[in-house]
């Protein structure tokens, strides 16, 4: 089975990010850059697949900046066999980021292709639906079980309250979800052997933008708290507080 893992560069979520002097970027300064944590588990079930059927290749993609590069030897060193960096200023518009995926997507042999379910800095979840409408693919989203059977796949969906199984056909796209798989950490070896895989890096120009980021802010810092009361006496003065200025009963 080959498969195509799409993956993105983000800010680890651990790192302090600040908005840049322009007001609408993000100031790139001291951030650590990391492979999407839900592009992860999408990368740890394409290896894991591979190394049952004991064939197949995974090709991990990425559209962004030369230094999208070093996500896809991270990429690399957990085990996929070769890269593809589509080389371009980037772009907030997921409808042109899923348009340059699904370009170089078809001109390439697959029987499945992996997303995350979203990318942790802009949380639009748009994109693996979008490649999967372009290409003309049978698609599930929130995957946190895959059950693949010759042409056919089963997968299970989480959903709000419980899980959904739906059933298609190969080839697929698939966005996973956290719980699907435990992602591996790069091995030395790993990292070692990255070095040598191949990463094809081609320049492409993004089709024009419908979406014009204006602004970025700060979340407004928490509001002051302050106490009521105390104990049994206090409970009407908090119902009446939630009630009237809270407005959340």
């Amino acid at each position: 089975m080959n498969t195509i893992v799409c993956i993105k560069r983000v800010p680890d979520s651990a790192t302090r990010v600040k908005i840049g002097p322009g007001g609408s970027e993000l100031d790139p300064a001291g951030v650590k850059y990391v492979v999407n944590p839900y592009d992860e588990y999408a990368l740890e079930e394409a290896i894991r697949r591979r190394e049952a059927a004991g064939s197949g290749r995974v090709t991990a993609i990425s559209v962004g900046t030369d230094a999208a590069a070093e996500t896809l030897r991270q990429a690399l060193a957990m085990g996929a066999d070769d890269a593809v960096l589509l080389k371009s200023v980037g772009s907030t518009d997921g409808f042109v980021i899923a348009k340059a995926l699904a370009d170089e997507i078809a001109s390439r042999e697959y029987d499945l292709v992996l997303f995350g379910k979203q990318a942790i800095d802009d949380d639009n979840m748009q994109v693996p639906q979008m490649v999967a409408e372009l290409l003309g693919l049978p698609c599930a989203t929130v995957v946190v079980g895959l059950e693949i059977d010759g042409g056919r796949a089963v997968a299970k969906r989480e959903v709000e309250g419980g899980h959904e199984v739906v059933e298609f056909s190969l080839p697929a796209v698939v966005s996973t979800q956290k719980g699907l798989n435990e992602p591996r950490y790069p091995n030395l070896k790993g990292i070692m052997a990255a070095k040598k895989k191949p990463l094809e890096e081609k320049d492409i120009a993004l089709a024009a933008s419908t979406l014009e980021l204006i602004s970025l802010e700060e979340p407004p810092p928490p509001a002051a708290g302050r106490i009521v009361g105390e104990g049994a006496d206090a409970v009407p003065a908090l119902i009446s507080a939630l009630r009237e200025e809270a407005k959340v009963l």
